[in-house]
């Protein structure tokens, strides 16, 4: 079937692909979510020729998926960014890749974690060096967090889910899902050691997909001193490509944390994380070891 057929059937799923049919068009749009958004640099990162590579932006900002923005007018070069119709293609994304790592690079076997030597743990480890994408996620007022802003140390930490006693909670079978549990005991070991993190001048931010008012009767039920944020739209699970599986109907990240230093660039990652209430520990030993504040 010729691809101009495909945007005329009656089929969403078709429609799409009449726009997105082409393997490259999906890691341009992966590359552009994770900051690589300049000619160059998308060249370069992923391998294709400048001409093909053209072809598909010029396509992509036709269709809305990607807008320009100049910052250089002699010679003119733009910025690639995403549109509000191309953000709506993370979680498409985010979905692909959770179906590659379990049923391409895995077994099929549903888990929260990974094991050690995957492919999965060296992407995890390959984001040391890589800046945070200038992503804004809602906290539990509403009110956006600038997570990839430049400013303070901190440390950001990915969780399946948490909730609150007395809401609704983990799906069916989650106890027998490895690495799942542990969310409520990190998150207060967290809690109670987030004093010794203020000393060191660093930040602690947990970032899971629930809605904002899941994580906001959660953090209150927990007393948690620091806010949790919500990435349920995918922009950064897609920006960073992490880890993630899918339980109870969604998207979950699974359990791992990183060290941002002041310009927003990776500095350390745990992941696997299969102690949760013991890499806090090792969290703020590599913390007080990157920020050079006595232990």
């Amino acid at each position: 079937m010729r691809r101009e057929d495909l945007t005329d059937a009656d089929c969403g799923i078709a429609q799409a692909l009449g726009v997105l049919g082409d393997w490259w068009t999906f890691l341009i749009v992966r590359d552009v979510a994770g900051g690589t958004t300049r000619f160059d640099a998308l060249q370069r990162e992923l391998g294709i020729s400048r001409r093909a590579l053209t072809e598909r932006l010029a396509a992509l900002v036709e269709q809305g998926v990607l807008g320009r923005r100049p910052y250089s007018v002699h010679p003119p070069r733009y910025d690639y960014l995403l549109t509000t119709r191309g953000e709506g293609l993370l979680p498409v994304l985010i979905a692909l890749q959770d179906w590659g790592t379990r049923h391409l690079m895995g077994d099929g076997t549903l888990t929260a974690t990974a094991a050690n030597g995957s492919a999965e743990e060296r992407r995890a480890h390959d984001l040391v060096g890589h800046r945070v994408p200038e992503v804004a996620l809602p906290g539990p007022d509403g009110q956006p967090v600038a997570v990839g802003a430049a400013g303070a140390w901190r440390v950001l930490y990915f969780f399946p889910g948490a909730y609150a006693p007395g809401t609704p909670g983990h799906p069916p079978g989650w106890a027998e899902i490895p690495g799942a549990r542990g969310c409520t005991l990190e998150s207060t070991t967290y809690a109670r050691r987030h004093p010794d993190f203020r000393a060191a001048g660093v930040e602690v931010y947990g970032i899971s997909t629930q809605r904002p008012d899941q994580l906001a009767e959660f953090a209150a039920y927990a007393e948690l001193p620091f806010p949790l944020l919500s990435d349920q739209d995918g922009r950064l699970g897609a920006g960073l490509l992490l880890p993630v599986f899918r339980a109870g109907g969604m998207t979950r990240f699974k359990r791992l944390t990183l060290l941002v230093d002041p310009s927003a660039v990776v500095r350390a990652v745990q992941f696997p994380v299969t102690d949760p209430a013991g890499s806090v520990d090792e969290m703020l030993a590599l913390v007080r070891q990157h920020t050079t504040v006595p232990g």
